[in-house]
């Protein structure tokens, strides 16, 4: 039975709601709807322009509407007056294909026809820095190896306690929080789920540590790599199979505790990973994080080779235990929805196609990479990514060729609109296009 939210609103006086869209750049876009209107809006949708938002529309296309799914209902810890709500959005009746929780769900039932469901958890990494975005909010976090800095973490215990006190409230499960690789950088941690709830609340969470930062007088930044001698943000996703309460991933017999459907899947993914970068590191500044350096702490926690191990970091996989397997190429731009997306889609194509992932390799790659020259590349900036998008046919006959022309254009509208001003250069600072648009991902 669908939830009624007008008795839910009235039961947990919730007096407004946030309807919220995420759009193919992952930003998240909302209306604010007083609870006297949830009934009609539960019904058929806020109503929103399409082209005001980064989907390929034009300004005289029909209004499109959200409509919430009453399933992702948080009512906020920290504002107990407004609940936020997930939605799905169509157009003329009919779904918004180019919308990415749509190709989700879409994404879902490919699965579901072979009595499959994913479940994924993310690792998401984020900065706490200064309000005009050049230098990190704690002073004294200077170590050249920060990694696990207690001192430096209980300096933001305020904060942090409050971000995990919400999770805690709202069931997520969050098992642990840490200062990570960078100076200034921490991530936190929360139990995996179906892949859609996983979605949503990847989604959530950002706008939520965003605004308990800025609560605290601080500012937080998902972006892939604001700072050129510290390591970037990563978004690790670990993924496994189920058919009921059975982990299809696990195989005991498997030296990795992996069965053969999981190395099909793993494989799909290392076929297509050239494309999905597009995705996956969807921005300008993802590339400075993608073959980058060795920064300050010794070593940059970014893949730059298509290649999976055992429990060893250096490659763009790893198995860390048996019955899962990490994928460590996406970072903090990359849209909640379409990293699921794209993982279900390569794995799918995977399974279908009993992709072979070849024999694992144990070598540190950050330091032995020269060595394994046959070994596919990833891409080096997003035009690279946007040109291997834009010929994989893989892709495009699994989400449409028109939802990933829609998509390919958006993003060459945007690296032309970069281009005007500025050139990518890894070895040359950040630029302020880069800050300006990227900051706030």
């Amino acid at each position: 039975m669908t939830k009624n939210l007008a008795k839910i609103a009235k039961q947990k006086k919730i007096k407004y709601f946030l309807i919220s869209f995420v759009d193919l750049f992952g930003v998240l876009r909302s209306k604010l709807v007083p609870s006297q209107a949830i009934s009609e809006m539960q019904k058929n949708g806020a109503g929103f322009a399409g082209f005001a938002t980064w989907l390929d529309m034009t300004p005289a296309d029909t209004d499109m509407f959200a409509i919430p799914d009453p399933n992702s209902l948080i009512q906020l810890p920290w504002n107990k007056e407004v609940g936020w709500l997930a939605s799905d959005l169509i157009m003329n009746g009919k779904p918004v294909k180019a919308s990415p929780r749509v190709m989700l769900k879409d994404q879902i039932k490919q699965l579901s026809k072979k009595n499959l469901k994913m479940k994924s958890g993310v690792e998401c990494e984020y900065f706490l820095i200064n309000q005009d975005g050049s230098g990190i909010a704690d002073q004294r976090d200077i170590q050249s190896k920060p990694c696990y800095d207690q001192s430096a973490l209980m300096r933001r215990y305020d904060l942090i306690k409050e971000i995990c006190d919400c999770m805690i409230e709202m069931g997520w499960g969050p098992y642990q929080n840490d200062h990570e690789d960078a100076n200034g950088q921490f991530e936190m941690n929360w139990n995996y789920d179906d892949c859609l709830v996983t979605a949503d609340r990847h989604v959530f969470f950002k706008y939520m540590v965003k605004s308990l930062a800025e609560k605290h007088g601080l500012r937080a930044t998902f972006m892939p790599k604001p700072f050129e001698n510290l390591t970037g943000n990563g978004c690790h996703s670990h993924v496994s199979l189920w058919s009921e309460k059975s982990n299809r991933f696990l195989d005991n017999g498997d030296r990795y505790g992996l069965s053969r459907l999981a190395y099909n899947f793993l494989g799909g993914i290392m076929k297509i990973a050239q494309p999905l970068s597009a995705f996956f590191n969807p921005t300008i500044n993802s590339y400075r994080r993608i073959n980058a350096p060795p920064t300050k702490s010794g070593a940059s926690w970014s893949p730059s080779s298509i290649s999976y191990s055992g429990n060893n970091r250096t490659h763009m996989i790893r198995i860390p235990d048996p019955g899962r397997f990490e994928l460590r190429l996406m970072d903090g731009s990359a849209n909640p929805y379409l990293l699921q997306v794209g993982v279900i889609s390569a794995g799918l194509y995977g399974i279908n196609n009993k992709s072979d992932p070849g024999e694992p390799l144990n070598c540190n790659m950050y330091t032995e990479y020269k060595n394994y020259q046959n070994l596919k590349k990833l891409p080096d900036e997003i035009e690279d990514a946007i040109d291997y998008l834009e010929d994989s046919k893989e892709i495009k006959d699994s989400f449409g060729e028109d939802v990933i022309n829609s998509y390919i254009k958006l993003k060459r509208q945007e690296i032309d609109e970069f281009n005007r001003t500025d050139r990518f250069d890894k070895k040359a600072p950040i630029s302020e296009w880069e800050k300006n648009n990227t900051l706030d991902c």
